[in-house]
């Protein structure tokens, strides 16, 4: 999240034809394309910025390395070998779920959840909501393909759980990268060492590591903790609650702090 290239997803013309076209199929070079036509926010190295377009190009990379599909990449070197029979990432052009599934709610629309309003609601519209007078929109049937590389794939709770412990304990990658890997997390806030830290794709709450994953409709965490052998998995089918809190990662911190109560 060094390459100062601005994500796609934080666009009023992206969000917006998100909206009037829930089943558009998005290609990955046009939605990269998108990010490319924006001016960066630093010159690559000298800042962070947590960014969709790179994780959509780290994609195309990887298809252009090895002549196959993300999909068949991804199968033959993560879902099979860590029996994921439940994790697949879809074709661009499919927006179905395999059935059975819960729907996936979100208060307001792609457009008016961008900064500056961003995913709070007004306080009138959070009373209402709270109050259940005023229910989230149904995003069940909004094609993934918007997210790709970056967070299409479909997946259950069992699946991450085994997905999350070998992505912490490792067997995916090379003893020497797996180490780079965990080493290369760096605090959100450089001068508390505590605080929630990135690095290659995995993220550290407190003692947990691992990542979260947001869409329209749903919330993830999945996390492990490898001095106590503790997975948390959480999925939630409401991506943000009226005040803009991300349901998952607030379930998640509460969890946590009990686990680290003496």
């Amino acid at each position: 999240m060094r390459s100062g290239l601005k994500s796609y997803t934080t666009l009023e013309s992206f969000n917006r034809t998100f909206d009037d076209e829930p089943s558009r199929a998005w290609d990955p070079e046009a939605l990269v394309g998108l990010g490319l036509a924006q001016p960066v926010s630093f010159a690559p190295g000298t800042g962070w910025e947590y960014s969709n377009t790179n994780t959509v190009l780290a994609g195309l990379i990887v298809e252009q390395i090895t002549g196959q599909p993300l999909a068949a990449v991804l199968r033959e070197r993560i879902f099979e070998p860590l029996d994921l029979r439940q994790t697949s990432l879809p074709a661009l052009d499919d927006a179905g779920l395999p059935e059975p599934h819960p729907h996936g709610y979100m208060f307001g629309t792609n457009v008016s959840t961008l900064a500056p309003a961003g995913t709070v609601l007004p306080a009138d519209q959070q009373t209402a909501a709270r109050a259940g007078d005023l229910r989230p929109g149904d995003y069940t049937v909004l094609n993934p393909s918007w997210g790709w590389a970056a967070g299409a794939a479909i997946s259950t709770v069992n699946d991450l759980a085994t997905y999350v412990e070998a992505l912490v304990g490792g067997g995916l990658l090379s003893q020497p990268l797996q180490q780079q890997r965990l080493g290369g997390l760096a605090p959100a806030d450089p001068g508390n060492p505590d605080s929630a830290a990135y690095g290659l794709a995995l993220a550290r709450f407190g003692p947990m590591l691992g990542h979260d994953g947001s869409l329209p409709g749903y919330q993830s965490f999945m996390g492990h903790d490898p001095d106590r052998d503790n997975t948390l998995i959480i999925v939630t089918t409401l991506q943000f609650g009226p005040a803009g809190e991300q349901p998952a990662n607030e379930l998640a911190k509460a969890i946590l702090h009990e686990l680290s109560t003496p």
